[in-house]
């Protein structure tokens, strides 16, 4: 919601706090047949999308979150081929994804195709890859494409999801995590962005522990930092079967592609929780 014509405004009603931006000027408005996408033009981040009022993105900050959602995954995998994303819109997640040359298929299952299309055309950088030969985008419902997909048929899911409500909700709870258990095989991950440590620690657990009771045998998260969104810190919880701090060290100090937040000091610091979570958290 907008505290006058120069600002926009995320109110965290939860956290009884707010995020501002100054902005020029509306760029974008379309209530998709899912929700209501905007775009606004800010000051100092470069263009903003807003879906339902929540903030999906900046210009100037998304690096960090699709570098996250996507390198420590990717390197946490032996060798991973085949890619699935579910929601990721905005295209950015498939854009990191597709740096790694060693995957040979990218599938992005986003249920509304408005956010995609008003990606190409306010945030361009972020859709430079959706023609890759290995990327395939489908506006589809990602939780009836993830039942309808075989077993071990999938190396990693990424689920970029928005929020848990509206389209979202869906993608949080143990039915969801156990199909896409099915779909991994025996060394695949799942990565979940998994919301605010500070303002969200229940779904934080919540998640963990769905995740578990779906059959991960192992459960860890990962933080890092955007500005844009409630509390500036954020986290992305990684499910599988074996220990998901070890990775790939050597690939990772090693980046072939441009990589502006992620490498692998990064990378194995973002597993170094506080006090507070360790305890909150399973082991």
């Amino acid at each position: 919601m907008a505290l006058d014509t120069s600002w926009f405004s995320e109110i965290d009603d939860e956290a009884d706090s707010a995020f501002s931006l100054k902005i020029k000027r509306k760029l974008h408005e379309e209530q998709s047949p899912f929700q209501k996408v905007e775009v606004y033009e800010t000051e100092k981040f470069g263009n903003l999308m807003v879906i339902d009022g929540f903030t999906m993105l900046t210009s100037r900050d998304n690096f960090v979150y699709h570098e996250m959602m996507a390198h420590p995954v990717l390197f946490a995998h032996p060798n991973p081929k085949n890619v699935v994303i579910i929601g990721g819109g905005d295209c950015g997640t498939l854009r990191e994804i597709l740096k790694h040359s060693n995957v040979e298929k990218v599938i992005q299952v986003d249920i509304d195709e408005a956010v995609t299309r008003a990606s190409e055309k306010y945030f361009p950088e972020l859709c430079e890859s959706n023609d890759d030969p290995r990327a395939t985008l489908l506006f589809d419902d990602g939780i009836k494409w993830m039942q309808d997909a075989a077993d071990n048929s999938v190396d990693i899911v990424i689920v970029d999801s928005t929020d848990p409500i509206g389209p979202g909700e869906g993608l949080f709870n143990v039915p969801f995590y156990q199909q896409c258990r099915r779909v991994l095989g025996e060394q695949g991950l799942l990565i979940q962005q998994s919301e605010s440590p500070l303002i969200h620690l229940e779904l934080l657990q919540s998640i963990h522990n769905a995740q578990r009771e779906a059959g991960f045998a192992t459960t860890r998260s990962l933080q890092f930092y955007v500005m844009s969104y409630p509390s500036g810190w954020w986290t992305g919880t990684i499910a599988g079967q074996g220990d998901l701090t070890q990775f790939r060290r050597e690939d990772a100090e090693n980046l072939n592609f441009e990589a502006l937040y992620y490498n692998a000091a990064v990378h194995e610091a973002s597993f170094a929780l506080p006090n507070f979570l360790q305890q909150a958290l399973p082991e």
